[in-house]
């Protein structure tokens, strides 16, 4: 009896390690291209149809645990079940120095794996924030390690007067404090390139630096758009070619206001677009490195900055001939591709990044935010995809949905981590994606016999022609360590099921 009591104490036992539920994770508050500082409301003025006046901000990348605050046996929510969350700050924007890399890996670290029976605020929380505007990523603030003498090094070569005035700027006490802070770099970079070529009037014509400072603005996003691990084959080459190429065609003709362009050859403003160009994100500027002074000769040790420097090196040629070259430089760079249809190549998209959508799993919904109970417990169920279950009351039951991307497919499981928990049921519609094609291309592709992933389209996607471009590159492989050999390398075409060059979009 003594035995089989004991089995029967860890049975229960085992049994409660398994009931519990994923801690709530590091989640970072993130509004694509929306207000720098987001609003809080007081939890305790707090009233379902009405949050009150705000109490205080939050900036765009802050990162956060959030927590349900109970108030009369349930969580705060508004009329429509989102939950407005308590939250403890991991990391201020505002306030962070390079020590908030290793603040925000240790607190991602010490929430995974770990279980516990409700997402339930401890007392005292103050502030609530609407959870749909939470984000569970994992990149770490970023921040340009500082400058470190290297005896006897010598910069590269550069290979033309406005690459050698780019490479000066990256080795500058103004680059270097554009990128001191964590928020608001996209505005400091602008600020740090007008200190420098207020710095350096007199010494060069004005249009020759105003050449300089397009030429960095254009490859800083043709690098950051491309993939990164292609590093400096000839496809990641072409990639940052055709990019370079639709920030030429958006600023020479048309420059509509909307996209950037305030006069003709504006690069600059449309290579920073962040609607257009959304890497240039307030939030993506944070953990990117896309303002960092990447060139400088001190980082070429360093083998994140030498790829970039060797990617950097391996296209400014082309990019100076596509920004400020004539129809000869673009058929040089870009031969065999009809040159009308080049140049109205003003829209592309990566189709592995576009929305994730999963057509043959008819149950998988996204959770903006919602929450689920068990009894007198309750979970927020927020960024994340849910596989629903049985209708239980007003809710369903439900397992999480879980995805890796992998180089060529998705590959999808789910997970029970919410056993007895029940969803709220108005935030579940059962509804088929749109736009949700295999592999974000066009129908009439051969595809495989069995499709590996499905990724949502633009709106612009038909609006134009699938054009192949080609470029004329050096292949210098995906680690950027070889000498490399002239190829053509081919990007884009109807079927090509990484990047999507589109002519013609209005």
């Amino acid at each position: 009896m003594r035995k089989l009591l004991g089995a029967l104490a860890l049975l229960v036992v085992s049994v409660q390690v398994r009931a519990g539920i994923p801690a709530t994770p590091v989640m970072t508050l993130y509004a694509f291209n929306g207000p720098v500082e987001v609003p809080y409301y007081s939890a305790e003025r707090f009233r379902p149809g009405d949050p009150g006046a705000p109490i205080g901000t939050l900036a765009q990348g802050t990162s956060l645990i959030p927590c349900l605050v109970i108030r009369d046996g349930a969580p705060l929510t508004d009329a429509s079940g989102t939950p407005y969350v308590g939250f403890e700050v991991v990391v201020d924007p505002r306030r962070a120095g390079p020590e908030a890399r290793a603040r925000f890996l240790a607190a991602i670290e010490r929430r995974k794996g770990l279980e516990v029976e409700n997402h339930h605020c401890e007392a005292g929380v103050r502030g609530v924030i609407d959870v749909r505007q939470l984000y569970a990523m994992e990149k770490a603030p970023f921040f340009t390690p500082p400058p470190a003498a290297r005896p006897g090094a010598t910069p590269p070569a550069a290979s033309s007067q406005l690459d050698r005035i780019v490479r000066d700027f990256h080795a500058s006490s103004e680059c270097a404090r554009a990128n001191a802070r964590l928020s608001g770099r996209r505005g400091a970079l602008e600020r740090a390139w007008e200190d420098y070529l207020a710095r350096r009037r007199g010494e060069l014509p004005l249009t020759t630096l105003a050449r300089a400072k397009h030429l960095d603005y254009t490859l800083r996003t043709a690098l950051f758009e491309g993939h990164h691990a292609r590093g400096c084959n000839a496809y990641g080459a072409c990639e940052r070619n055709i990019v370079a190429l639709t920030i030429r065609n958006r600023a020479v003709g048309q420059c509509p206001r909307h996209i950037g362009c305030t006069f003709p050859g504006d690069f600059q403003g449309v290579a920073s677009k962040v609607s257009q160009y959304n890497i240039w994100d307030e939030f993506l500027t944070q953990i990117s490195g896309l303002t960092a002074c990447y060139l400088r000769p001190d980082l070429a040790d360093e083998p994140r900055f030498a790829k970039l420097q060797a990617m950097y090196a391996q296209s400014v040629g082309d990019v100076e001939r596509i920004l400020y070259g004539d129809d000869d430089d673009l058929r040089a760079v870009f031969p065999g591709t009809d040159l009308a249809k080049l140049k109205r190549v003003r829209h592309y998209y990566h189709a592995p990044a576009m929305g994730k959508c999963f057509p043959e799993h008819p149950r998988v919904e996204y959770m903006s935010g919602a929450v689920a109970r068990s009894g007198d417990d309750f979970a927020v169920i927020a960024n994340t995809r849910i596989e629903v279950g049985e209708t239980v009351g007003t809710g369903y039951r439900f397992k999480q949905f879980r995805f890796d991307e992998l180089e060529t497919r998705d590959r999808t499981w789910v997970e029970d981590r919410y056993p007895g928990f029940v969803v709220d049921g108005r935030k579940v519609s059962l509804r088929a994606p749109s736009d949700c094609r295999p592999y974000g291309i066009p129908a009439g592709c051969r595809l495989d016999d069995s499709i590996g992933r499905y990724r949502k389209i633009p709106h612009w996607a038909d609006a134009g022609e699938p054009l192949e471009i080609r470029c004329r590159v050096i292949d210098r492989g995906s680690d950027c360590d070889r000498d490399g050999d002239g190829v053509i390398a081919r990007v884009g075409g109807a079927c090509d099921r990484e990047m999507r060059p589109v002519s013609g979009v209005r």
